[in-house]
C-alpha cells in the first residue's frame, strides 16, 4: 500500500494575505507531492511497504536517508495543512490552553518561545509544539524534514503543531523575512485541530 498525497482542506488562496496562493500551490502540488512519490519509491517492494508512517518514523535511524527525508516530508506536510485554516488565529481554549499555561507559560510566552524556535532554526527545518511521553507540552525545532516522532531527534513526542520554515514555504511572499512569516502564521493556526491532536495524544 502506497502513501497518497492528501488534498488541501481549503483553496490555494484561502490563507491570503498571510500565505499566498502561489506558494500554497507550489508547496502542496510540487514539494509535498515530491516527498510522497519519493517515499513510495523508497519503500516499494521492501519491508516498510504497508507500514504506517508513524511506524516508519519511529525507527527511522535504521532506514535509508531517502526514507528519513521523504518520510519526514510526507508526515510533516500532511500535519501542516490541517493546522492551518482561513478561520484560524486567536488563542487556544480548554484543556490545550490549560496545558500551555502549565508547561510553557502564558499564551504570549508560548508565542515567543515558538517563534524563537522557528526563527533560530538554522537553514531549513521546522518548529514544533509536542506532547512528550509524560504528557507534558514542549517546544522544539528540527532540521530538514526531521520531526519529534523520529528516534534521531533530541526532543521526542507527538507533534500537535508544526511550522515549516523551509524557504519554499514563504520565500515568494516574504523573501528573507522569516520573522514576518512566523508572525503571519499565528493568524491562520487552526487551534481546534491542534486541540484535537492534543486530546488524541493524551489518550
Amino acid at each position: 500500500m502506497s502513501f497518497k498525497l492528501p488534498d488541501l482542506p481549503y483553496a490555494f488562496d484561502a490563507l491570503e494575505p498571510h500565505i499566498d496562493a502561489r506558494t500554497m500551490e507550489i508547496h502542496h502540488d510540487k514539494h509535498h507531492a515530491g516527498y510522497t512519490n519519493n517515499l513510495n519509491n523508497a519503500i516499494a517492494g521492501g519491508p516498510l511497504e504497508g507500514k504506517s508512517i508513524e511506524e516508519i518514523l519511529a525507527d527511522v535511524s535504521n532506514h535509508s536517508a531517502a526514507v528519513r527525508n521523504n518520510g519526514g516530508g510526507y508526515y510533516n506536510h500532511s500535519l501542516f495543512w490541517t493546522i492551518l485554516s482561513p478561520n484560524g488565529g486567536g488563542e487556544p481554549t480548554g484543556a490545550l490552553a490549560e496545558a500551555i499555561n502549565k508547561y510553557i507559560g502564558t499564551f504570549a510566552e508560548f508565542k515567543d518561545e515558538f517563534s524563537r524556535a522557528a526563527a533560530t532554526q538554522f537553514g531549513s527545518g521546522w518548529a514544533w509544539l509536542l506532547v512528550d511521553k509524560a504528557g507534558h507540552l514542549a517546544v522544539t525545532n528540527t532540521p530538514n524534514q526531521d520531526n519529534p516522532l523520529m528516534d534521531v531527534t533530541n526532543v521526542k513526542g507527538t507533534p500537535i503543531l508544526g511550522l515549516d520554515v523551509w524557504e519554499h514555504a514563504y520565500y515568494l511572499n516574504y523573501q528573507n523575512r522569516r520573522p514576518d512569516y512566523i508572525t503571519a502564521f499565528f493568524n491562520v493556526i487552526n487551534w481546534k485541530e491542534v486541540a484535537r491532536r492534543y486530546d488524541a495524544a493524551m489518550k
